[in-house]
């Protein structure tokens, strides 16, 4: 993935920028800290799929390893390998992969893979002889979720298939595992039992063929904050690490000890009056009631605003908030000040936050999710490319760490897009 070039205002100020994310990467590495806390000598492997849940997946693997992580999980291979490129050796997991996907380059890489068939095991194999290595191999089992893993019916064939290629050293099996499905839901809670017991049935059965691989794992991120039972040798904490609650149900970020790590900030582009009764944005869905100011914000759908985010959004101004004005547009919305004192204020240029950490009352990406009726994992994770992110904290700055210690990557202090 590309990056914007690390250039300046003049004077060698920041340049001016229409929006932005800021990641704190102390924030990452504090809510990993509180993860590992939580998870009883449990291993934490911090998961940095889709760009690091569109934080960086780089830059938050680096921090979440300086927070207390010793493992990182992906979806796909080439996440995996994009952290390889980086330089980072800690242990990688990718659980996505296709028939007929080359894995040569991953186990190359030492990259521990996913099976849930025995295809992918023989593929495994088949990518070892090719590379003269023992690949990693953590075998899946659908214990409820019905996603990924393979059925009670069919796991003795992929054990044994496993089992064949131990034999021959082809590869080690490193790890059983499975997903959970309802861990945020208290409702559910006999279904996360049930999940547990089913994969302890299910190493059982690994073991009478002689597979006793030292890692089982089924904690996300609320089986690591709310299931003790499921915590085992590792646990895969994703949304947490962000600083996100993984169980609103359960209790806010807050409630849980973490700290959200992204705001998604902008400027306004132009402030205006306007006389009552005005459509506002496309299809006239908004219409001013009384003379009042309008906002231009540039941001929109285009950078990942939800367009259903029309007429509910909350944006965060000058300690107040207010709510997207008619439909969200590709690249701008607009916001309805009224015409108080502080609409009478507000200026082009202003900043304002759509979502962070929610001091001063600004809003968070769950309350974003609770406007829309979708998960805040949704509202992170899906901010384009055009919105630059700006890294900050102690951890941006150190040598080690900092984006500017990856290739291709972008100053702690500069502005760069991943």
């Amino acid at each position: 993935m590309t990056h914007e070039p690390t250039t300046s205002a003049p004077g060698g100020a920041q340049p001016v920028l229409p929006a932005w994310a800021e990641v704190d990467l102390d924030a990452i590495a504090a809510n990993t800290r509180v993860l590992r806390e939580s998870a009883d000598g449990a291993a934490v492997m911090a998961v940095v799929k889709a760009d690091g849940y569109g934080h960086g997946a780089v830059q938050v693997a680096r921090a979440a390893l300086a927070g207390g992580a010793t493992w990182l999980g992906v979806a796909h291979l080439a996440e995996a390998l994009e952290l390889r490129a980086a330089g980072i050796s800690a242990p990688v997991l990718a659980w996505l992969v296709v028939p007929g996907q080359d894995l040569t380059a991953a186990v190359a890489a030492d990259v521990d893979v996913s099976a849930s068939a025995p295809q992918t095991v023989e593929a495994l194999a088949v990518a070892a002889r090719r590379t003269g290595r023992t690949a990693r191999v953590h075998l899946k089992v659908d214990t409820g979720l019905s996603r990924g893993g393979a059925t009670a019916h069919d796991w003795p064939d992929l054990v044994r298939a496993a089992a064949r290629a131990q034999a021959e050293g082809a590869l080690e099996v490193v790890g059983l595992w499975s997903h959970l499905a309802s861990a945020d839901d208290p409702a559910q809670d006999g279904l996360t039992r049930l999940q547990a017991e089913r994969l302890a049935e299910a190493a059982d059965v690994a073991g009478r063929h002689g597979v006793r691989p030292p890692l089982r794992h089924l904690a996300n991120s609320a089986g690591t904050l709310a299931h003790p039972a499921t915590r085992l040798d590792l646990v895969r904490a994703g949304i947490a690490v962000y600083g996100v609650s993984p169980a609103p149900q359960r209790g806010s970020a807050a409630d849980l000890g973490l700290v959200p790590a992204m705001s998604l900030r902008a400027r306004l582009a132009l402030v205006k009056d306007v006389d009552a009764g005005e459509g506002v944005s496309y299809g006239h869905a908004y219409t001013t009631s009384a003379p009042t100011r309008l906002a231009l914000v540039p941001v929109g759908y285009g950078d990942g605003v939800p367009r259903h985010a029309s007429d509910v959004g909350p944006v965060g101004l000058g300690g107040r908030r207010y709510r997207i004005a008619g439909r969200v547009c590709m690249d701008q919305v607009v916001l309805d000040l009224g015409e108080d004192a502080d609409a009478r204020a507000a200026r082009a240029g202003d900043e304002v936050e759509l979502f962070g950490t929610g001091a001063g009352g600004a809003p968070t990406a769950q309350d974003w999710a609770d406007a829309v009726g979708t998960i805040a994992y949704e509202i992170v994770t899906r901010l384009g490319a055009r919105v630059p992110r700006r890294y900050v904290g102690a951890l941006a700055h150190d040598h080690a760490l900092a984006p500017d210690a990856v290739p291709g990557g972008v100053s702690a202090t500069a502005v760069g897009r991943r």
